[in-house]
């Protein structure tokens, strides 16, 4: 059964886009030009941008992923608050995902054995924090990586962020829905307590469903996909909003490469969605290493980007990879 209301902070602003760091792996041809489309899309300044050279593979060692980090530190001063990485791959640096290890720094710990990966990992001082402000207030920058699976959809994915802002919550439109699915894999439906009472959320006009079935099908104006399983079909026939997130709970979701045998993240972003999550390496089924439904939906639905949204709702992230179009913002108001 879904639980009650939780508590979320009433958020003080959001990012924009003078307050994202680009950072671009010259040695990839899908980041140079997905990067440069970026750039574009949402007016970025010279000094934004990180142009590195970095392996193009599934994970960086610790080495290599500090030379990364180092650069990172150096190039981009206090205002950059937050981070887009213009790749699919490298999405994990060990046991971490690369996106976890740049906010907390990267902890051996967990990648020694599978005991260790199914313990609590680090916490994360943004989770479900009220700031606008994580490097300013925290000295954590979220990152998220603009991945897909090739350039074209990388560019459909930054073109649906851009689309998305200031879109939703309109008086007189027709409501946004909010899908949070329990299937019969009962592990992987760990969330299913956590999720929001059904019923219209007003004042963002945001329709909650819960539902026990194993896949949307022909759904309209989906906004929110929330559900456990190694593969999600039909995600296909969804009609999705500019600015969708999507995920599932399993173990494997964040490989991107295409490589392991449950379904990737990366095919929500192929499927029409504009942000989604997944583990790196094995998390057991802990709710915090997960996105938090009601804090994921209750801070988008305030006017918090894909970025803040989804990092805020993730308690212990450092195994999870985060992608998609960080900056959209369809409840934005300004």
């Amino acid at each position: 059964m879904p639980s009650p209301a939780v508590a979320v902070p009433r958020v003080g602003g959001r990012l924009t886009n003078k307050d994202l760091g680009l950072v671009i792996n010259t040695a990839d041809p899908y980041s140079v030009e997905v990067g440069e489309f970026y750039i574009r899309a949402r007016k970025l300044a010279p000094a934004q941008v990180l142009r590195v050279e970095l392996p193009v593979k599934a994970s960086l060692t610790p080495e290599e992923f500090d030379a990364l980090k180092t650069a990172i530190e150096t190039h981009f001063g206090p205002r950059t608050q937050a981070l887009a990485l213009a790749w699919t791959v490298p999405f994990a640096v060990s046991c971490n995902s690369i996106t976890g290890a740049l906010a907390l720094g990267y902890d051996a710990g967990p990648c020694v054995d599978a005991h260790r990966g199914c313990a609590p990992t680090r916490p994360s001082p943004y989770f479900n924090a009220r700031t606008a402000r994580p490097f300013s207030d925290l000295k954590l920058r979220p990152a998220m990586l603009l991945a897909a699976k090739d350039v074209a959809a990388a560019q459909a994915l930054i073109e649906r962020g851009v689309k998305a802002d200031r879109s939703l919550g309109l008086r007189g439109a027709p409501p946004a829905h909010a899908h949070f699915i329990v299937t019969s894999d009962r592990a992987r439906s760990a969330r299913a307590p956590l999720y929001p009472p059904p019923g219209l959320l007003r004042g963002a006009g945001i329709m909650v469903h819960v539902q026990q079935t194993q896949a949307l099908e022909n759904e309209e104006r989906v906004l929110v996909y929330q559900t456990g399983a190694t593969q999600v079909d039909k995600i296909d026939t969804v009609s999705w909003l500019p600015g969708a997130l999507a995920d599932h709970l399993t173990s494997f979701g964040g490989r991107l490469d295409g490589k392991g045998d449950q379904m990737s993240a990366i095919e929500w972003i192929n499927a029409g969605a504009t942000a989604s999550y997944g583990t790196v390496s094995e998390p057991c089924a802990h709710q915090q290493k997960f996105p938090h439904p009601q804090v994921l939906l209750l801070n988008y639905a305030q006017g918090s980007t894909a970025i803040e949204a989804y990092w805020k709702s993730v308690a212990w992230p450092l195994q999870g990879v985060f992608i998609g179009e960080p900056l959209a913002a369809p409840f934005a108001r300004r």
